[in-house]
């Protein structure tokens, strides 16, 4: 492979129309992706994607900002398929959800999941950093990190809150908007290559020069790009690390 695509949601009805193109893009492209699931029926519809093609694993979860009760049982039913190499996306999310206890339990809940199955987490989290860090850095928190990667998806912070993660032991996933602005230069240059994702969160949050149309999984070669220019590295490296990185993080051949 020579690209990964971390973060990714092709199950969604945005591509229904012309689904088959963009996967035969991202095939022309050498490149490899994980599905992710955001409830119970994305994360059974990004398996059923994944298992149809070599390039393609899922991650089965429900979101913060999904109001239905998180079933164990369903999620771990699903999460026996072999194309599942992850637990999310989860976490919390105080932007378009009030901060409730139903949250956490929630999120946590998935944490104990992604022990028992060790794969790998993928944490979202908005303006709900202090909460996280405390979940993160708790008993159970500290018995994940040990045991599966953890990876903070999206990540748009400052370096400061990078290096708190960095310190945890937690992958950072960089998506689109880096491109188009310099706010999260001081985090990439921070963050070790290998500790590093890439992603496009795809079909949202385009890079620069899609800025605004549909997001697709070959854009992320545009992430890789602004990477490579921050830290005085050719784009073919930083490819190549994320590929790595990603084959390591998930478990994949």
């Amino acid at each position: 492979m020579k690209l990964f695509d971390s973060h990714c949601h092709l199950q969604m009805p945005q591509y229904d129309a012309d689904r088959a193109e963009v996967l035969a893009r991202m095939q022309g492209a050498g490149m490899g992706a994980i599905v992710v699931g955001t409830d119970y029926e994305m994360s059974r519809a990004g398996i059923e994607l994944a298992a149809n093609h070599d390039f393609l694993w899922a991650s089965v979860g429900s979101h913060p900002n999904h109001a239905e009760e998180f079933d164990s049982a369903k999620f771990e039913e699903l999460a026996k398929d072999p194309k599942v190499v992850a637990i999310g996306e989860c976490g919390l999310d105080y932007f378009r959800s009030e901060k409730s206890d139903e949250q956490k339990e929630k999120f946590v809940k998935q944490i104990v999941l992604a022990q028992k199955l060790h794969k790998a987490l993928v944490v979202h989290c908005r303006d709900a950093h202090e909460d996280m860090f405390d979940i993160l850095a708790s008993e159970q928190g500290s018995t994940l990190l040990n045991k599966v990667p953890v990876v903070m998806h999206f990540f748009t912070g400052s370096a400061e809150l990078a290096q708190k993660y960095l310190d945890l032991g937690c992958y950072l996933s960089f998506p689109g908007p880096i491109t188009f602005t310099d706010m999260y230069d001081d985090s990439i240059r921070l963050c070790p290559l290998e500790k590093m994702l890439i992603e496009t969160d795809a079909p949202f949050a385009a890079p620069v020069p899609h800025r605004g149309k549909r997001n697709e999984p070959v854009y992320v070669e545009h992430v890789a790009r602004k990477i490579a220019g921050l830290k005085g590295l050719g784009l073919e490296e930083v490819s190549e690390r994320a590929v790595a990185n990603a084959q390591k993080v998930f478990n994949i051949a």
